[in-house]
C-alpha cells in the first residue's frame, strides 16, 4: 500500500487515526478549508469533492479508504487569478449568495459535466443509451444532492448551462 493520498496534485500521508473522515483530513490536516462541513450526514453536499473523477460527499468517507486515490477540492479547480470556467460563471451569474455551499456546488457541477460528457444517464435523461442532452431539468436532477440555503438555484443552473454551452461568461 502507498499510504498516501494525492490532493490537488500533491501527495500527502494518510493520517494514522483510521477514524478521520476525508472532510476532516482536508480541513484540519491539510488546511484546505474550501470544502465545508454542512450537515455531516451526507445530505447537503457542502463537502463535495472529486475522487478519481467521481464526486463524493467527503463527510461520509474515511481518509484511510482513499489510499492511492486522487482528490480534487475547490482549491484544485482554479485560483483567484485564474478561476475555472465554472468558478467564473458562478461569479458572472451570481450563483453564490452567502457562498457556503459554493465550493461543493462547483465541485459537483465539474464532475456532473464530465458525467454528461461520458453519457452517464440520470433519472431525468430521455435516453439511457444515447447522448445526454444538457438541459435545466438534467442539471437540476444531477445537482439535487447539493443544497443552497439561500435559494440561488436559478443562478446556479444558469452558470452551469453557460459553461455546458461552451460560452464564456
Amino acid at each position: 500500500m502507498a499510504d498516501t493520498i494525492t490532493v490537488n496534485g500533491s501527495e500527502h500521508s494518510i493520517p494514522d487515526d483510521p477514524r478521520v473522515t476525508l472532510l476532516d483530513f482536508l480541513r484540519h490536516n491539510l488546511d484546505l478549508t474550501g470544502t465545508k462541513k454542512g450537515c455531516d450526514h451526507g445530505q447537503c453536499g457542502a463537502c463535495t469533492v472529486i475522487v478519481n473523477g467521481i464526486r463524493i460527499n467527503s463527510c461520509l468517507t474515511l481518509a484511510v479508504m482513499h489510499d492511492g486515490d486522487s482528490v480534487t477540492t475547490i482549491e484544485g479547480l482554479g485560483t483567484t487569478d485564474e478561476p475555472s470556467p465554472l468558478q467564473q460563471a458562478f461569479l458572472e451569474h451570481d450563483g453564490y449568495q452567502c457562498g457556503y455551499c459554493t465550493p461543493g456546488q462547483i465541485c459537483s457541477a465539474t464532475a456532473m459535466l464530465q458525467e454528461i460528457a461520458n453519457n452517464w444517464p440520470s433519472d431525468a435523461s430521455d435516453d439511457l443509451e444515447g447522448s445526454i442532452a444538457i438541459s435545466g431539468e438534467e442539471i437540476r436532477e444531477r445537482m439535487s444532492g447539493n443544497l443552497c440555503r439561500c435559494g440561488a438555484y436559478a443562478n446556479i443552473v444558469a452558470a452551469i448551462e453557460h459553461v455546458a454551452g461552451g460560452e464564456k461568461p
